[in-house]
């Protein structure tokens, strides 16, 4: 995954999850900003599997993640007027719906370790990247 560019990873990955049935937007995507500290809604079209892959990518490298890291992960300063600035995390709701459908999808799976809670790349998900790895690497 380290040896892939991040942003050819993602191009390539999401192309293969518009092709999924069960990873879809839902109809509220299209008018929700993905944090507080954005001011407005993504412009992209297909910004829904963006993210989604990109959740997959870190599930992938950082083991098992839960919501209130990836909204760590994805959160990013909040403009305040003349205040300075401060982190906000981002939306909870569309890495949750995106953590739903890829574990839908059969992708990933919740840890059964009781230490750490969390989602982690199930087996079906570890073949589905390693595709996307070699098809991004050509």
């Amino acid at each position: 995954m380290k040896d892939v560019d991040p942003k050819k990873f993602i191009e390539v990955c999401k192309e293969e999850l518009k092709k999924i049935e069960t990873i879809k937007p839902p109809s509220w995507a299209s008018f929700a900003k993905t944090g507080i500290s954005r001011k407005f809604p993504p412009q992209q079209k297909d910004w829904w599997y963006s993210r989604a892959a990109s959740i997959l990518k870190r599930i992938y490298l950082d083991g098992p993640v839960g919501v209130a890291r990836l909204r760590t992960y994805y959160g990013g300063r909040k403009e305040r007027g003349h205040k300075p600035q401060r982190f906000r995390r981002g939306g909870g709701s569309i890495i949750r719906e995106c953590l739903q459908q890829l574990e839908s999808s059969g992708f990933i799976q919740k840890s059964q370790k009781t230490k750490k809670k969390g989602r982690i790349i199930s087996d079906d998900g570890k073949k589905f990247i390693n595709k996307i790895i070699q098809e991004a690497k050509k």
